[in-house]
């Protein structure tokens, strides 16, 4: 006899911290708003930047690959962090890494290009406010003011300790994506929900 039972749903590595997370944005009167933002695609994808692969690939998306370091471009629902200057992360809505995926590789066609779906690899917090950058200083050694660190930039980086990758998201006051392996997800929480206690 089959089994009928549903499949439990996915849990999010941060799912037992929503509520601390959304009390820090209840008590903190607008200052910081931390939230999980569970099961965004992401595709690592590696290729020769000045290859036809590269090309193909952003045509194919509708999104080219950014070849100035640390920046982020963005199209509809999905975005392209230059990692490298033959690495690139893609990230997508829940759901479309199969499809980010499918399209990349046929872009590419025979071109040597490396396609790895790493979305179970991290999370992505969401920390915006008045007081985001403070917050985000108390752990961090890049500046982060606007000057430096402004819309549209990215860096792989520490965090409380913690190996992150640190998007400025390009909405003025949008904050800060900050997507942190899996395994590290509850502990940057517990550090960023001590260090917001001076804000709320």
């Amino acid at each position: 006899m089959a089994d009928t039972a549903l499949p439990a749903p996915p849990r999010s590595p941060l799912s037992q911290a929503a509520d601390r997370l959304a009390a820090v944005t209840r008590t903190s009167g607008g200052a910081l708003r931390l939230a999980e933002l569970p099961f965004l695609a992401q595709i690592d994808v590696r290729l020769d930047a000045k290859g036809a692969a590269a090309d193909a690939i952003g045509l194919a998306l509708g999104l080219q690959l950014p070849l100035e370091p640390n920046t982020v471009v963005r199209a509809g629902e999905s975005a392209a962090l230059w990692l490298g200057p033959d690495e690139w992360l893609l990230v997508g809505p829940p759901g479309s890494e199969r499809d980010l995926e499918r399209r990349i590789r046929k872009a590419a066609g025979d071109e040597p290009v490396s396609v790895t779906d790493v979305s179970a690899q991290r999370t992505t917090l969401l920390v915006t406010g008045l007081r985001a950058h403070d917050l985000l200083a108390h752990g961090c050694a890049l500046d982060l003011h606007p000057r430096a660190f402004g819309s549209g930039r990215c860096a792989q980086t520490t965090l409380g300790r913690t190996q992150v990758v640190l998007v400025s998201r390009d909405e003025p006051g949008a904050g800060f994506w900050v997507l942190v392996r899996s395994s590290f997800a509850g502990y940057l929480a517990d550090w960023l929900l001590d260090a917001a206690t001076e804000y709320v």
